[in-house]
């Protein structure tokens, strides 16, 4: 069996909106994105509670039932990282988007093709937009910090069928090999 990926999933972590803090005044934040064996992490931005990494961090998709988890961390010289709250991405909802039976192309720049509310299963903070921009299917969203007496975090998920990768299957089919099947009694 083939391990290739079935895509790219570029994270743009865009910054940290009232993030705890951890050190007497302020924390030394940075972001660890972690997808199974992936992990990656952005820069840290010293004695700011409210970052702007604007930072895009590249993960390889093998599995869409894997989440994507985020973690940020309070940067310590001397003594092991404080962490500052976790989020987790479920992008499944995202990749589906992909699967419509769409012409993006004939969809004006911006259009919303699918929104997404904040709810028990999910780390959102508001509404989010799965929007067509600029030729490509994007998610904006702020994430809810759990673990945490506050935080959240502004990202960004893009899609990109790189090469070599197997892709979502979107070509004239409805039934691709990543998506669920759905049972009907």
């Amino acid at each position: 069996m083939e391990d290739k990926p079935l895509g790219i999933l570029r994270v743009h972590v865009k910054r940290g909106i009232n993030l705890a803090i951890r050190d007497s005044t302020s924390s030394d934040p940075y972001v660890v994105v972690t997808l199974g064996n992936q992990k990656l992490k952005t820069r840290v931005i010293n004695s700011n509670c409210n970052p702007v990494w604007n930072e895009q961090l590249t993960l390889s998709i093998k599995d869409v039932n894997d989440p994507i988890r985020l973690t940020v961390y309070d940067k310590d010289r001397f003594s092991g990282d404080d962490k500052m709250g976790d989020a987790e991405i479920d992008m499944r909802t995202f990749l589906e988007a992909h699967q419509m039976e769409l012409d993006f192309q004939k969809l004006p720049n911006g259009c919303a093709i699918k929104r997404i509310r904040p709810g028990r299963t999910n780390c959102l903070a508001e509404e989010s937009s799965i929007t067509w921009s600029n030729g490509k299917i994007k998610q904006d969203m702020i994430l809810r910090l759990r673990n945490v007496e506050c935080g959240e975090l502004e990202i960004m998920l893009e899609w990109t069928d790189g090469p070599g990768c197997k892709g979502l299957g979107r070509e004239g089919s409805k039934k691709t090999p990543w998506m669920p099947t759905k049972r009907l009694d």
